[in-house]
C-alpha cells in the first residue's frame, strides 16, 4: 500500500525531535552529553515512589489504583495542586484543575481547541521544540513575540490576516525557559496580559521549569498577575501548564492544566475521546509522594541543580573563545550560547560526536522558521563537575578551531 495517498495533510508538518534523537547518545559511555533536558535519574525520590505504589496496590482500595477513572484526574491530587496553585497567587478549584498525562499533552490539547489550519501562534525566538511539534500538527503560521517591545496588535492581526487565518494564542514558557534558560520580568508578563486583553486571544503559560529558582526573587505566573486584574479566575484568559516531570519524576507523565472551568470543561471531553483519562495508579503515587514530600525534594533539586549550573557557568568563561557567548540563567536546567555568526550548531554537533564526543542540541530547531543556526542549548542537570569540566574544555578547543 502506498500509505501516502491515505497521510493526512498535517503529516509534512511532524518531524523528528531532535531532542529524542539525541537522547540514544545517553547509551554510549564514552559520550560525555549536555543535550537532553532530563532530570537527574540519580536524584528521583525512588524509595518514596516505591512506598507509594506498595500502599496504593495493597489494602482494600487497591482496586481503584488499578480501574478506570474520571477525565478530570484523581481529586485528591487536584487539591492538592489547587492549594499549590494558592500559593503562588492563583486560587482556583478543582473545577480548574484536568490533568493531562504531562503537560505536553496539555500543549497538545490547548492547540487542538484552538487552531485552524493558517491560524497563527505567536512565540518566542527560539521557543520550546516540543510546543512546536504539539501546534504544527494543527497547521499553523508563527509570529515572532517578544514581550519586552511594544509592537503594535495590529501588526500582529494584519500578518496573520495575510497568513489566512487569525492569531489565535500566544505561548510562553516564563520562568528559566527552555531553551535559553531566561526569565520574563514582570513587567512583560503584564504586556502580554495586555496585547491579549487587545486582541482578543488567549495565553499558554508554560511553567514547567517554575520549582527550580537558584537566584533572584520569584515573579508571579501570568495566570496570577491576570487575576490580580480581574478577581478570579474565571475572567481569565491565561492558561497555566505545569508538570511533575521536572520536580518529582518525567516517567509516570503526570501534569496539569489550570485554567477558567469554561476552557477545562472542554479540554476534559478532548481527553475521553483521546485516552479517557490519565493513568490512575500513577496520578494515586504521585499525590502520595507530592503530599509527603514535595518541599524537601524540590529543595534538594535546587541545591544541587544550583551547584552544577554555577560550576558550567565558570568553565564556560574559562574555557570558550572570544566570540561567544551565553545567558546566566537563575534557574531551570539549560544555558544558551550563542556562537559566531559564521558557524552553524548542526555542524558543530556532527564534528564534535566524531572528534571530541560532547553532545549538545543545535538551536535551530527552536526557532519556528529554522533560522539562528549558530546557536546551541547546554543542559546542565545531568552533569557533574568532571563531565562538566572535561567538555568544556573539549568544546572550546573544537569552536576555537573552527572559528
Amino acid at each position: 500500500m502506498e500509505w501516502n495517498n491515505v497521510l493526512a495533510t498535517r503529516n509534512a508538518r511532524m518531524k523528528a525531535s531532535e531532542i529524542r534523537e539525541l537522547l540514544k547518545l545517553l547509551d554510549q559511555p564514552d559520550i560525555i552529553s549536555f543535550a537532553g533536558g532530563i532530570p537527574d535519574p540519580a536524584l528521583f525520590p525512588t524509595e518514596a515512589f516505591r512506598d507509594a505504589f506498595s500502599a496504593a496496590l495493597t489494602g482494600p482500595k487497591a482496586g481503584a489504583a488499578l480501574q478506570y477513572s474520571v477525565s478530570e484526574g484523581y481529586r485528591p491530587l487536584r487539591d492538592w495542586i489547587v492549594a499549590e496553585m494558592g500559593k503562588i497567587g492563583v486560587p482556583c478549584t478543582a473545577d480548574n484543575i484536568l490533568i493531562t498525562s504531562g503537560s505536553q499533552q496539555a500543549l497538545d490539547y490547548l492547540a487542538k481547541l484552538m487552531i485552524s489550519p493558517n491560524d497563527t501562534v505567536l512565540v518566542g525566538w527560539p521557543t520550546y521544540l516540543g510546543a512546536l511539534g504539539a501546534f504544527n500538527a494543527y497547521e499553523p503560521s508563527y509570529d515572532r513575540l517578544d514581550p519586552n517591545t511594544n509592537r503594535p496588535a495590529a501588526d500582529f492581526a494584519t500578518k496573520a490576516e495575510a497568513a489566512g487565518g487569525r492569531v489565535k494564542f500566544a505561548y510562553l514558557s516564563v520562568d528559566f525557559a527552555n531553551p535559553t534558560g531566561e526569565t520574563i520580568a514582570r513587567s512583560a508578563r503584564e504586556s502580554v496580559i495586555d496585547l491579549a486583553d487587545e486582541m482578543d486571544i488567549a495565553v499558554v503559560e508554560d511553567a514547567a521549569y517554575q520549582t527550580l529558582r537558584y537566584d533572584g526573587e520569584a515573579i508571579p505566573p501570568i495566570l496570577a498577575l491576570e487575576i490580580a486584574r480581574k478577581g478570579s479566575i474565571e475572567n481569565c484568559r491565561t492558561l497555566y501548564c505545569g508538570s511533575f516531570s521536572k520536580s518529582l519524576a518525567p516517567g509516570l507523565r503526570v501534569g496539569w492544566v489550570c485554567g477558567a472551568s469554561e476552557v477545562i470543561s472542554r479540554l476534559v471531553l478532548m481527553k475521553q475521546a483521546a485516552d479517557l483519562h490519565s493513568a490512575t495508579t500513577n496520578q494515586i503515587v504521585t499525590h502520595h509522594v507530592a503530599s509527603t514530600q514535595f518541599d524537601a525534594h524540590v529543595a534538594k533539586l535546587r541545591s544541587t541543580y544550583q551547584a552544577r549550573r554555577d560550576h558550567l557557568l565558570k568553565a564556560l568563561a574559562r574555557e570558550m573563545p572570544d566570540g561567544v557567548s551565553w545567558t546566566k540563567p537563575e534557574g531551570g536546567m539549560f544555558i544558551w550560547l550563542t556562537l559566531p555568526e559564521t558557524m552553524d550548531g548542526a555542524d558543530l554537533l556532527a564534528q564534535s560526536l566524531q572528534s571530541e564526543r560532547v553532545a549538545f542540541v543545535p538551536g535551530r530547531a527552536f526557532f519556528a522558521d529554522g533560522s539562528n543556526g549558530n546557536t546551541v542549548r547546554l543542559s546542565f542537570s545531568c552533569a557533574d563537575e568532571a563531565a562538566i569540566d572535561e567538555g568544556m574544555k573539549r568544546l572550546g578547543r573544537l569552536i576555537r578551531a573552527q572559528a
